[in-house]
């Protein structure tokens, strides 16, 4: 019985098919995707028509591609399969035909007719199956509890109780308006997060994602700890695309990782590096993960606001973990690569600088003003433009058309998660959970704001662990923001904070997800490598914190206090690396490492007091420590 119920608490696999339907599901993958350009760029549609074509066009492939568990069939559907997908449709249909009522009714107040109950039901628990397949027991369980909160919570005490919810009530509100099933994340990952991934299908299968291998390769290959910095930088740059931190893992982990290993870095350490430089590319704008796009449409701040207010912090985020790996490098005795082992920036600047270009249309794009929408659809006409220039890097129609395709079989799996998460946000709304869970806090941390904060991102983490990006920033946006808004941060801030914690959570131990996709490359264990990534990028758990102290780092507020804010905030992490390494140049005492722990913490407190007394503990490390005393005098 345990055997049966822990197999059902398994995702699914992703089956191989036969090539015959294989080829017919990405041909409807394809005119999905057609749809998808053609509803968000050309002509206007009702949205909520369009999210539920999308939503039970996903559904109906998900079931095809993957197994229900351990225990399905890996080269075809089964029947059951085939049912949920044309159940999938069948829902759909109903939906679609019925959406100009469903629209015009007035929620509640007009019951639900039978056909209603049915179809709403129907989706409903595909959803549910849908998620368990593809995300896994984390976030089903999550979406659950929040379903059993919903309709048996009002029996709990005052602090938690409400008014009793039931069945018909919580279908009306979950399925047929805009605040549960198909809402926010949903019409996000219908619109701007698709045409985004399109756009970095597009680049990748051209072979931007070889540029930028090759550009970190030429840059740091044969630099001290030269595999791993390349990792770390082709990782960064290639995740400004991607937006996944197991798509990252998967494309650049399977040459950074053996080439690594080759060198004399472990197994867990090889794969520690990988899921380090990996999931910061889920805070690189533009992309961010696609969580920026959710972020946009919940809190209303311009999506170009907030692409630039993560620069600094994702900045901040690769200089920590590129300076732990070199210091870990240097202390390991771990050397770069071979002259005739790496390119030159001329050679991989001639093969593939053309793929920069659809990177500065679309920062300018960004910049003009343009919705994400127009952006991304910019952007990956201008990858198709560029590499017809070159007969190596040219798309023809048959490439577009699997780039069409791959776009739309990479968003099911994420399809699922933002719709699971919606039903999520749905159930907070439906019982005011999240002003309950605000006074909760306020209870326990008082009226002290770097606890409200600690504890925020300790639950942004845990509710992040084992799920995408946009689910995880959406569901602790919901449930921590109302905590965050009540004290004296701005919007940006309080949401840029969650946003980190809830990239974070990808590679943190038990269940990260990131991990697990390194593990398979490096043959080492998943928490063995998690643990070692949250070591190598540990600095940066600190940097949320020192924005929401000091908005500079947001490239909000005076220019003066920005300039102060980031330069501060670079030594500052750059310092807390050596003291957590305990290396610089050469091991250093315990005293000294303390000193810099402390004077690094220092940095990063927009402070002239707390500056002051960084620079005397620098010093003081300094002149305690022989080695760099005697560089001191040297120099």
């Amino acid at each position: 019985m345990s055997n049966i119920l822990s197999s059902m608490l398994e995702t699914g696999t992703k089956r191989q098919l036969s090539p015959r339907l294989a080829r017919i599901l990405q041909s409807i993958a394809a005119i999905i995707a057609l749809g998808v350009i053609y509803t968000t760029t050309i002509v206007y549609v009702d949205l909520f028509a369009m999210t539920i074509v999308f939503l039970s066009s996903m559904l109906a492939l998900l079931f095809l591609l993957y197994t229900p568990g351990p225990w399905g069939r890996t080269n075809s559907p089964s029947i059951i399969d085939w049912v949920l997908s044309l159940t999938s449709v069948a829902a759909g249909v109903y939906f679609l035909v019925e959406s100009s009522r469903i629209v015009e009714r007035i929620t509640l107040l007009f019951p639900l007719e039978m056909p209603d109950l049915i179809a709403g039901s129907a989706l409903f628990f595909l959803t549910i199956e849908a998620t368990r397949r593809t995300v896994g027991f984390g976030l089903t369980s999550v979406v659950t509890i929040f379903v059993l909160y919903n309709l048996f919570g009002h029996g709990l005490p005052a602090g938690l109780g409400f008014r009793e919810v039931g069945y018909n009530h919580f279908l009306d509100i979950m399925m047929f308006t805009s605040d549960g099933l198909f809402g926010v994340p949903l019409r996000v990952a219908a619109t701007y997060a698709f045409l985004f991934v399109l756009f970095g299908t597009f680049l990748s299968r051209a072979g931007g994602a070889n540029f930028f291998f090759d550009l970190a390769s030429a840059v740091a290959g044969k630099r001290v700890g030269g595999p791993a910095k390349i990792a770390v930088i082709s990782s960064g740059l290639y995740g400004t695309m991607s937006g996944s931190p197991t798509s990252d893992v998967v494309t650049t982990g399977s040459i950074t990782i053996p080439m690594m290993q080759r060198l004399g870095y472990g197994k867990s350490l090889s794969g520690s590096v990988e899921v380090a430089a990996s999931t910061g590319g889920s805070l690189l704008p533009p992309v961010m993960g696609s969580a920026a796009f959710i972020m946009a449409e919940y809190t209303g701040i311009e999506y170009r606001d907030i692409a630039i207010a993560g620069i600094v912090p994702a900045l901040l985020y690769y200089v920590c973990v590129y300076t732990q790996i070199h210091l870990r490098s240097e202390k390991m005795g771990l050397k770069g690569l071979e002259e005739n082992e790496v390119s030159t920036v001329k050679v991989a600047m001639s093969n593939g600088g053309l793929f920069i270009i659809p990177l500065l249309v679309l920062s300018v794009a960004l910049v003009m003003g343009y919705s994400p929408t127009y952006v991304a659809a910019f952007s990956s006409l201008s990858v198709i433009a560029v590499a017809a220039i070159k007969p190596s890097t040219r798309m023809g129609l048959k490439s577009i058309w699997e780039a069409l395709g791959e776009t739309t079989l990479r968003m099911v799996s994420v399809t699922a998660a933002c719709a699971a998460a919606g039903l999520v946000i749905g159930g907070i709304s439906m019982t005011g959970l999240g002003g309950k869970f605000a006074d909760l806090v306020f209870m326990l941390a008082g009226n002290s704001s770097i606890l409200v904060l600690i504890i925020s991102a300790v639950l942004a983490i845990i509710l992040g662990m084992g799920m995408p990006t946009p689910s995880a920033f959406i569901l602790a946006a919901v449930l921590v923001g109302p905590t965050l808004s009540s004290l004296d941060f701005s919007a940006m801030q309080s949401n840029m904070f969650i946003l980190y914690f809830a990239v974070l959570s990808a590679m943190t131990p038990p269940v990260a997800v990131a991990a697990f996709a390194a593990s398979a490359i490096a043959d080492a264990k998943p928490l063995g490598i998690s643990v070692g990534a949250v070591k190598l990028a540990i600095t940066a758990f600190v940097v949320p914190f020192a924005f929401m102290y000091g908005e500079g780092l947001l490239l909000e507020g005076p220019i003066t206090g920005i300039i102060l804010n980031c330069l501060t905030a670079t030594l500052g992490v750059i310092v807390l690396s050596a003291g957590i390494e305990g290396y610089w140049k050469a091991p250093i005492s315990g005293m000294a490492q303390a000193m810099l722990l402390v004077a690094g913490l220092m940095f990063l407190a927009p402070s002239i007091i707390a500056l002051g007394i960084a620079v005397a503990l620098v010093v003081a490390a300094v002149l305690v420590t022989p080695h760099l005393r005697s560089r001191a005098k040297i120099a």
